[in-house]
C-alpha cells in the first residue's frame, strides 16, 4: 500500500513552509536592521535606556494538585549568584561568544550578516532552526521586555540593543548576560550553572565544562546533561568546534577535549532537592504558553489535574519493583480516558537519587508489542474481523526490505486468527499483518490514537521499533479505553495571576471522535482476553474489567505495559535513562513487559481503584462493519505456510 503514496501534495505544503519561514523570519528580522537605529522615533521612552527598568521578581508560583493540596513550587526567588568578570573562567566568555554570537565584537548589537545566515538555514531547513539574535538582543529582551510575539516589541528590542552597544563595554555587556541567562535546572546565571552541574565556582571552569554550559542557553531542557547525555555531548562538541573555527583553541586541544566522552559531572545538592518532575512538566506547559519572563516572575496560582492520591500509588507501585541501586528506572502515566486529564505522572531512578528528568514526556523509547493494538484498530477499521482472519504463525522473510521477523521466544502456532496472535504477541502475524495493513495506514491511526513523536513509515514500525514516549502510549490507550474519542492530554485546569486575574485557554476538554465506536470495542474485547489468557495475565485486577498489552524491546532494552479499565488508564515503562542498556539481570533475571512492568501496572491499579464501583466496558452504539478480508499475506485453506 505504501506505492500509492503520491508525492506530489506533500511538495506544496513544504513549499508553503518555506514562505512562511521567509515571512516570518525575513520581514521581522529586516525590519530590525533597517529601523532600530530610529526606533526611538516611534516608540519615545520605549527605547529610552534610563527609563526603562528589569522586570521584577515577585511571589513563588504554587502548583495545587485537583483535590486543592498544595503540590509544588515554582519559586520565584532565582538560583542565581552575580559575579564581576575576574570571577568567570576566560574559558566562558570566549565559549559563549562563538558558539552564540560570533561576531559579537564587530556588530553593533544586531549583526545583519547573523540575521542573513539564519535567513538561510531557516529557509533550506524549511521551518525555523536558527535565530539571527546576538547576545545584546538577548540580554535586552530578559532584561526589560515582555516575550509578545509583535513587531513593535521587535523593533524596541533592536533599538535598545543598538543603544545598549553605544553605551556599555562590550565586556560588561557579555558579563551581564553571562549573569542572566537560563542554564537549565533552576540554574540562572554562570555561577548558578558552575555550582549545579560540576559543584564548582565559575571562575575554575574547564574548557570542556565551559563548553557543555555554553551551549546549554539555546535549548536547555533538550540538551540538559543531567538527563540526556549524549544530547549534552553533542552539544558540547559543537561548541569546542566553534572555538576551535574561531582560532581560541587549536587543533591539539580540540582533538584532546573531543576523544574525551565522560561530561564528568558533579551535580550540586541543591538539584536532588528539586520539585517532583511533574511540577516541572507543568512549568513547562507554562512557559510555552506566557514565555519564561512571566513564569521566572512568579505569583501564579496553578490548579493542576494530578490527584496526590495516584500519584503516591505510582509511586509506591513503582518502588516495590525497583529499588535496587542498580535497578533501572520506571515511570506510570495515568489518565482519565473521559477527558484526557492525567492523574498521575510519576517515575523512580534508583541508580540516580533525586533525578526528576521527565521520563514520562521526554524519554522517545521503542515501544515494542504495546503498538500492536495500533496496528490491530488500523486492521479493524478497515473490516477485519480479529477472530475469523487468520495469517500463519512461523519465521518470517521480506525480500524488498530484507527484514526477518521471529518470535519473541522461538515458538510458532501454525495458522491462527489475529486474536489469538494477539495474545500470544506473536512477531511473524503481525508483520504479515502490517504489509496488508500498509505502514501509512499504521502511521495516520497512531497520529489519530494520540502518538505526537514523529513515526517513520514502515512495516517494522507494527513491531514498534518506532520511538515513543510514555505519554504517547498513555494517550493511545485512553483513546481506546474511551470508545474511540481522543482527548488532548491535560495538566492544567485553571491558572491565576497576581491581581487574581485567570489565565484562559486551560481545563477544557478537547475531545475528537478518531475512531468508530465499534472498532476501539473490538480492539478492547481482544484486549480483555489478553488479560485472562495472554500476556497481560500478571497485570489483570482481580474483580476488576481490565484491557492491556505487554511490550519487550530486542535484549531487553526498554519494557512496557500499557492498559486500561472503564475509567482510567495507565502506562508503565522500564529501562535505564542513559541508553538501551539490556535488562538482564534485575532481582536475578531479565525484565519484560509480563514481569516487572505488568505487575507494577496491577500494584498501582489495585490502588487507584479502591473505593471505586466494578464497572464492564460500554457496548457499542454501532454493530461491527467486518468485511471480507483479503490481505495479500493472509491464510487461506490452500495456503502454504
Amino acid at each position: 500500500m505504501s506505492g500509492k503514496r503520491k508525492a506530489k501534495p506533500k511538495q506544496r505544503p513544504r513549499r508553503r513552509r518555506r514562505t512562511l519561514v521567509v515571512l516570518a523570519i525575513a520581514v521581522p528580522l529586516a525590519v530590525l536592521a533597517a529601523t532600530a537605529a530610529g526606533g526611538a522615533v516611534y516608540f519615545g521612552s520605549s527605547c529610552d535606556l534610563g527609563a526603562l527598568r528589569p522586570v521584577r521578581q515577585a511571589d513563588n508560583s504554587l502548583v495545587y494538585g485537583a483535590n486543592g493540596d498544595l503540590i509544588g513550587v515554582l519559586p520565584a526567588v532565582e538560583n542565581r549568584t552575580a559575579v564581576t568578570p575576574a570571577a568567570i573562567s576566560p574559558w566562558m566568555p570566549k565559549a559563549t561568544v562563538a558558539i552564540e554570537d560570533r561576531r559579537f565584537y564587530q556588530h553593533g548589537g544586531i549583526d545583519p550578516v547573523g540575521i542573513l545566515r539564519a535567513l538561510v538555514a531557516d529557509v533550506s531547513a524549511g521551518h525555523i532552526v536558527q535565530g539571527g539574535s546576538t547576545i545584546t538582543q538577548e540580554l535586552v529582551r530578559n532584561l526589560y521586555l515582555s516575550r509578545d510575539k509583535t513587531l513593535q516589541r521587535k523593533v524596541v528590542e533592536a533599538c535598545l540593543a543598538v543603544k545598549l552597544a553605544r553605551t556599555w563595554s562590550r565586556t560588561r555587556i557579555l558579563t551581564a548576560y553571562l549573569n542572566d541567562v537560563y542554564y537549565g535546572n533552576h540554574a540562572y546565571g554562570i555561577e548558578a550553572a558552575a555550582e549545579t552541574y560540576f559543584s564548582v565556582p565559575a571562575s575554575r571552569l574547564t574548557l570542556a565544562q565551559a563548553a557543555l554550559l555554553a551551549g546549554l542557553p539555546q535549548a536547555p531542557s533538550y540538551y540538559d546533561p543531567l538527563h540526556d547525555p549524549a544530547a549534552a555531548l553533542a552539544r558540547r562538541a559543537a561548541v569546542l568546534h566553534a572555538l576551535r573555527r574561531s582560532g581560541d583553541i587549536t587543533d591539539a586541544q580540540y582533538a584532546a577535549e573531543t576523544r574525551d566522552h565522560s561530561l564528568h559531572l558533579r551535580p550540586s545538592p541543591a538539584y536532588a532537592s528539586r520539585e517532583p518532575y511533574f511540577v516541572g512538566y507543568v512549568e513547562n506547559l507554562l512557559q510555552q504558553a506566557y514565555g519564561a519572563a512571566t513564569v521566572r516572575a512568579g505569583g501564579l496560582r496553578i490548579y493542576t489535574t494530578i490527584r496526590p492520591r495516584l500519584q503516591r500509588a505510582a509511586v509506591h507501585a513503582l518502588s516495590e519493583e525497583l529499588h535496587a541501586r542498580r535497578d533501572p528506572a520506571g515511570t506510570i502515566v495515568s489518565i482519565d480516558p473521559a477527558t484526557g486529564a492525567i492523574r498521575a505522572m510519576a517515575a523512580v531512578t534508583p541508580g540516580t537519587p533525586g533525578n526528576e528528568f521527565n521520563l514520562a514526556t521526554t524519554a522517545e523509547r521503542q515501544a515494542g508489542s504495546t503498538f500492536k493494538p495500533i496496528v490491530l484498530a488500523a486492521a479493524v477499521a478497515a473490516g477485519l474481523n480479529p477472530w475469523a482472519t487468520r495469517y500463519v504463525s512461523a519465521p518470517f522473510y521480506y525480500a524488498p526490505l530484507q527484514w526477518r521477523v521471529r518470535t519473541y521466544d522461538g515458538s510458532y502456532a501454525g495458522p491462527e486468527t489475529v486474536a489469538a496472535a494477539t495474545l500470544r504477541s506473536d512477531n511473524t502475524v503481525y508483520a504479515r499483518l502490517a504489509l496488508d495493513v500498509g505502514p501509512d495506514a499504521i502511521v495516520s491511526t497512531a497520529r489519530k490514537l494520540g502518538v505526537q513523536t514523529e513515526l517513520q513509515s514502515t512495516p517494522s514500525l507494527a513491531l514498534g521499533t518506532g520511538a515513543v514516549t510514555p505519554l504517547d502510549m498513555a494517550s493511545v490507550y485512553a483513546t481506546l479505553a474511551a470508545g474511540g474519542v481522543y482527548s488532548r492530554p491535560l495538566a492544567i485546569r485553571r491558572v491565576v495571576f497576581p491581581g487574581g486575574k485567570a489565565g484562559g485557554g486551560w481545563g477544557q476538554a478537547q475531545r475528537t471522535r478518531v475512531l468508530p465506536d465499534w472498532v476501539a470495542a473490538t480492539v478492547t474485547r481482544v484486549l480483555e482476553e489478553n488479560m485472562l489468557h495472554g500476556t497481560g495475565v500478571g497485570a489483570h485486577v482481580p474483580g476488576r474489567v481490565d484491557a492491556g498489552k505487554t511490550g519487550t524491546t530486542d535484549d531487553y532494552a526498554d519494557a512496557w505495559f500499557c492498559g486500561y479499565t472503564p475509567s482510567l488508564e495507565a502506562t508503565v515503562w522500564m529501562g535505564y535513562p542513559r541508553g538501551e542498556i539490556p535488562m538482564l539481570d534485575v532481582h536475578g533475571g531479565a525484565v519484560s513487559g509480563p514481569t516487572l512492568p505488568a505487575t507494577a501496572w496491577r500494584l498501582f491499579m489495585e490502588r487507584a481503584l479502591e473505593g471505586s464501583p466494578a464497572a464492564a466496558f460500554p457496548a457499542p452504539a454501532t454493530p461491527a462493519h467486518f468485511a471480507p478480508w483479503a490481505g495479500r499475506y493472509g491464510y487461506t485453506a490452500t495456503a502454504s505456510p
